[in-house]
């Protein structure tokens, strides 16, 4: 306790060298934890975000072999998938059907390629808090069989109004090309994120379309009440499923959204397929970013965290200097090498601890002041929470990070110390600076 003691008062003795060497170590900290708890947040909200705008957490889409050969994309029967999540207790918020197709929308001789989500409103409540709309309203698409829903962008280049009559061309479920018309009921504002912007009308008028029948889909997707077990629930899901129907390796190459509307699976079988899907599969890319952030964050964290401990072994050896004659009186008055040595790592650890706290607690107010901003509509929508920053601080990587900068400064001060210990009492009480 008493080389505690002493190495607290060598601190308060130069509180500005101190306050300097500490305020490196904690900009390093700093950086470090707002890039990872951004990263992690991010995350988290991308899933959480795209969860709503999708309507689910786990997805199932169904490919059936036609007598002729021909394979589409349509769930004719969900009992077998309904009555099995019963049986397992999957904690399910609400299921419902998507159909989905991609065609071209045509208005006075100008056209856009979409994708169109035929959905039932009644059941995807929760899409009018996560869908923004410019103008018209919900009520619509509730009361029109042929109302449609598209973002601003796309009606700027179709330069349409609400109110007007657009064409749609696509290919039906088993193969043939169809032509419908939808009224424009409403503009949203468009996210403008990875090029994802979808379109919504009926599902039964989608399904039409489609021509797959009134009480058919092309997706169904399972809201879970636990965000944080979708994959042990998936996996759960997809095993009891497995002994009962054809399904898709879960290793399938296939990636992304494209998963979602239909296309084609590679391999034979007869009669129907299933795929499933999580909403974790379709956001693999933006964990392998947030991955590649985290590394590149950890890489600069060791650059910088390496320039400070060069700088912290010049100082130690410079204050060994100074204290020489300290040092050989307390040698001479019966202190241990190990004492000495001790007392100038205490002062490394209580100067690491002291500047990664700091660092910690103004990445905090950082945080904090960033989070407090809203952002609105944007490019980075899809990122934030409600138009917001969010940070999710993970305290495993905040003990790792401290636990390293420790490490990293006992390092540096290691020989400087072992040096200081190895002084010969008399020669030190002698030397003059």
């Amino acid at each position: 306790m008493n080389n505690v003691r002493i190495a607290f008062r060598n601190l308060n003795r130069q509180k500005k060298r101190s306050f300097l060497l500490g305020g490196a170590i904690a900009f390093g900290i700093m950086i470090i934890i707002i890039l990872n708890a951004f990263t992690a947040g991010f995350i988290v909200n991308v899933r959480e975000n795209f969860s709503l705008y999708l309507a689910g957490h786990i997805f199932l889409t169904g490919m059936e072999e036609t007598e002729s050969g021909r394979v589409i994309n349509v769930i004719r029967d969900d009992t077998v998938l309904k009555d099995t999540l019963k049986r397992l207790g999957i904690k399910v918020k609400y299921l419902v059907k998507r159909s989905i197709f991609t065609g071209t929308l045509i208005f006075e001789g100008e056209y856009v390629l979409q994708k169109i989500d035929g959905i039932n409103l009644k059941k995807e409540e929760g899409l009018k808090d996560r869908l923004i709309l410019k103008e018209g309203s919900f009520n619509a698409l509730a009361s029109d069989p042929e109302a449609l829903i598209i973002s601003e962008n796309v009606v700027n280049q179709l330069q349409a109004v609400l109110g007007d009559t657009i064409l749609v061309k696509l290919t039906t479920a088993t193969g043939q090309q169809n032509v419908g018309e939808f009224e424009l009921a409403a503009i949203s504002i468009d996210p403008g994120v990875m090029g994802f912007s979808a379109g919504y009308a009926n599902l039964e008028y989608v399904n039409e379309l489609l021509n797959i029948g009134q009480d058919k889909c092309t997706l169904l997707s399972i809201f879970l009440k636990d965000f944080e077990s979708i994959d042990s629930e998936a996996d759960r899901f997809y095993s009891a499923l497995s002994q009962k129907v054809n399904m898709f390796d879960r290793t399938s190459d296939k990636e992304g959204f494209e998963s979602l509307r239909g296309v084609s699976m590679q391999g034979e079988w007869k009669g129907m397929k299933y795929q499933l899907l999580t909403i974790n599969d379709l956001l693999s890319r933006a964990d392998q970013l947030a991955g590649i952030v985290n590394i590149i964050g950890l890489v600069v964290l060791l650059i910088l965290l390496s320039i400070v401990m060069v700088g912290i072994t010049n100082t130690f050896r410079m204050i060994i200097y100074e204290r020489i004659r300290e040092i050989g009186t307390m040698r001479a008055l019966g202190m241990q090498r190990n004492g000495v040595r001790g007392i100038f790592l205490y002062e490394a650890l209580f100067l690491s601890l002291g500047g990664a706290a700091m660092g910690f607690i103004i990445a905090l107010i950082i945080m904090v002041c960033a989070s407090i901003i809203n952002f609105g509509m944007g490019p980075l929508f899809f990122m934030l929470k409600n138009g917001h920053l969010f940070f999710k601080i993970i305290p495993a990587q905040v003990i790792l990070h401290f636990a390293l900068v420790a490490v990293l400064t006992l390092t540096a001060v290691f020989f400087p110390a072992r040096k200081a210990a190895r002084l010969d009492p008399a020669h030190a009480l002698r030397t003059h600076y």
